[in-house]
């Protein structure tokens, strides 16, 4: 039986509640089609699905290869109101339906409807629809060329040397500017990166001036796509949702908008955020979830082509590897080619940096193969990673999934560490459950896992690893280092929950030691957003539809903690100007990084020797201490600069020392270079 660990599981889990009340009450009445019949469906591999508006007219195309009849609805309005005319398509080539008018209906609205086994399923705007009305019900015919903000065509992507290059901080629009402290007038909304000059109620730089001043390179947006849950007529209700339930994958979501009834005001506001953030330096990696739909019967994919975008048990029910019912089949032609293409758009139209993707493993090798390759011919910087794992069994054979542990099968690909994440602060799911950094011994063998970025090393004994057993990666750069993220306990939650005697300095202490280990660890180190001042999530795990008071981020406590700002800039700094830290290949991890032999408990010591990289320092040498007392620590005598001490960092220096016995305080890095 396969073990998961999924740092994600939640989220799925958590949404089926949200997904079941929009299940149709008889699912016998949906129509059931055998796996046998769908495997052999006709595939389409043209760019037109959906809609195409050129000098000739209108034209509405749908790859529906089972229906007996189609149509197209046409509206005045995207939310109200009866149809005006109704087009009979006629079924072309590989399985597409096509109907074509003279006139070109800029702002007009329309709808697909399909006739099965004698039926008429209920409307949809298509699987393709790349702009829709208000809850994204019915699909919009607009021009896009009139969405480009001003200087559009000279925006450009922000550009990597190498992917262990990224600095990536993970963010929810609503977290980042709701709170009444942020001092962002549109709050929640895309265009909240536009606004430069804004301060915290106690004058602290927030909003996009914060990220630049912390020096991350990429923001990771969770979904931006047009979700299910959140009732974009009533946003006056302050709805929350994740948006890990999607509706339309190639539309932006409405209620990030300032208007989410005009179609054409989410495209463009969302465009314009991209270029603000690129225009700072800062790329966008889109956060998807192609593995599951956030409706069953009734999603745009089952209201097309029933059957054809899912996975099924023998008896015909949804195979449910994503724990939410509705587990998609990468692995069918068109499908995949649907994942590949969507990308594809979102890379072209709205200039997005990357892609991460929500239990990636549900996803055969072959498609994430694709994805990376076509992305990477239009932006050779493109970041691609996902979790390396699922939420439940599928019939995809193992072999085929996009687990971590094939992760050597997809060039390009990287997948996040569990290994690091639970060594360093204990078990995702336990929130008493203590690691590395907050005193819990025993994980040595699988810190030095994370380090190495999973790459074979000759002094890393993987039998001893608490998950992996091998050396799973190819190369560094498939590896995401990260210690939390949007789900399950953030840091700040984990430390009070598993150290509750400690102080809140003895907590910032350990989360500075958990992120040093992460930002020297070889690999793309992620983060998520607010943790630098030690934001809380007020103890509860999973989020996903909290209100703004448990998710919002508090920009008041930059400056109540502005001594634990400072360490995370100057850490960030530090990885970003020192190439030691950022290796790309496994040769160069075995040669370059070489660990201590070292008896105390709890206690991890290595040195990155050799000028890695390309590195001005010759030697750097790290020591992390994850115990509650300072240890005595043997280091080869010589002219050293201290760069990390007692929970402080300047890579500019903080001291000298001449090596020897040196002691290490508690919770802390030590790290000296020459």
């Amino acid at each position: 039986m396969l073990k998961f660990k999924n740092l994600f599981t939640i989220t799925t889990i958590v949404s089926a509640s949200v997904l079941s009340a929009s299940m149709p009450a008889n699912a016998s009445d949906f129509p059931r089609i055998p796996d046998s019949q769908l495997n052999v469906y006709p595939t389409y591999d043209g760019n037109d699905l959906e809609l195409t508006v050129d000098e000739k007219g209108t034209h509405f195309a749908l790859w529906s290869p089972g229906a007996q009849e189609a149509k197209v609805l046409l509206y005045t309005d995207g939310y109200n109101g009866s149809a005006y005319t109704e087009l009979a398509m006629t079924l072309t080539d590989k399985g597409v339906w096509r109907v074509s008018l003279p006139e070109i209906l800029y702002g007009k609205f329309y709808t697909f409807q399909v006739k099965f086994n004698g039926n008429w399923l209920k409307e949809t705007p298509g699987a393709w629809a790349k702009a829709v009305g208000v809850n994204g019900k019915r699909a919009a015919i607009i021009d896009f060329a009139k969405t480009n903000p001003q200087g559009w065509e000279k925006d450009k992507y922000v550009t990597l040397e190498n992917r262990t290059d990224a600095v990536i901080y993970e963010m929810h629009h609503r977290d980042f500017s709701v709170h009444q402290n942020s001092g962002i007038v549109n709050k929640g909304k895309f265009i909240a990166m536009l606004e430069n000059g804004t301060l915290s109620a106690n004058g602290e730089k927030t909003g996009i001036d914060h990220l630049k001043e912390l020096g991350i390179t990429h923001v990771h947006i969770l979904p931006s796509y047009d979700y299910y849950t959140v009732d974009e007529t009533r946003l006056i209700d302050r709805q929350y949702n994740w948006g890990y339930d999607p509706l339309n994958y190639n539309a932006p979501e409405g209620s990030y908008s300032t208007n989410p009834v005009d179609p054409a005001t989410r495209v463009t506001e969302m465009k314009k955020m991209v270029q603000a953030l690129h225009n700072a330096g800062i790329g966008v990696v889109m956060d998807v979830v192609y593995n599951h739909t956030g409706l069953g019967d009734d999603s745009n994919f089952s209201l097309t082509a029933p059957g054809y975008y899912y996975r099924h048990r023998p008896d015909g029910s949804y195979s449910d590897a994503a724990a939410c019912g509705t587990e998609t089949a990468s692995d069918r032609k068109q499908v995949s080619d649907y994942i590949v293409n969507s990308v594809k758009y979102w890379m072209e139209e709205y200039h997005i940096d990357g892609f991460r993707f929500d239990l990636m493993a549900i996803h055969d090798t072959e498609t994430m193969n694709r994805v990376y390759e076509t992305l990477k011919a239009i932006n050779p910087s493109t970041l691609v990673y996902g979790e390396g794992w699922t939420a439940g069994d599928s019939p995809l054979p193992v072999e085929r999934r996009a687990l971590k542990e094939n992760v050597a099968k997809m060039n390009g690909i990287s997948v996040f560490s569990d290994d690091l994440r639970d060594a360093v602060k204990g078990h995702y799911s336990k929130a008493d459950d203590c690691g590395f950094a907050s005193g819990k011994a025993g994980n040595e063998e699988t810190l030095k896992i994370g380090i190495v970025a999973a790459t074979k090393h000759p002094q890393v004994d993987y039998k001893k690893g608490n998950y992996s057993k091998f050396p799973y990666a190819a190369n560094p750069t498939q590896i995401v280092n990260y210690v939390s993220c949007h789900d399950d306990m953030c840091l700040t939650d984990k430390l009070r929950k598993s150290m509750p005697d400690a102080s809140e300095e003895v907590r910032q202490r350990v989360a500075r030691l958990a992120q040093t280990i992460v930002f020297t660890s070889q690999g793309i180190p992620f983060m998520f957003a607010g943790e630098e001042i030690f934001r809380d999530k007020k103890g509860v795990h999973n989020t996903y539809k909290s209100p703004d008071d448990v998710n919002a981020i508090d920009w008041n406590l930059k400056k109540d903690n502005k001594e634990h700002f400072e360490y995370y800039k100057n850490l960030i700094a530090m990885r970003r100007n020192h190439p030691a830290f950022r290796m790309t290949t496994t040769e160069e991890v075995a040669k370059n990084v070489v660990f201590d032999k070292v008896k105390l408990e709890n206690v991890v010591s290595y040195s990155i020797k050799n000028h890695a990289n390309g590195d001005e320092w010759k030697e750097i040498k790290l020591i992390f201490n994850g115990n509650p007392s300072a240890v005595e620590v043997k280091v080869p005598k010589g002219e050293w600069k201290i760069v990390a001490e007692d929970a402080k960092l300047d890579q500019n220096g903080l001291g000298k020392t001449q090596g020897g016995d040196l002691m290490v305080a508690p919770y802390s890095a030590y790290i000296i270079v020459r």
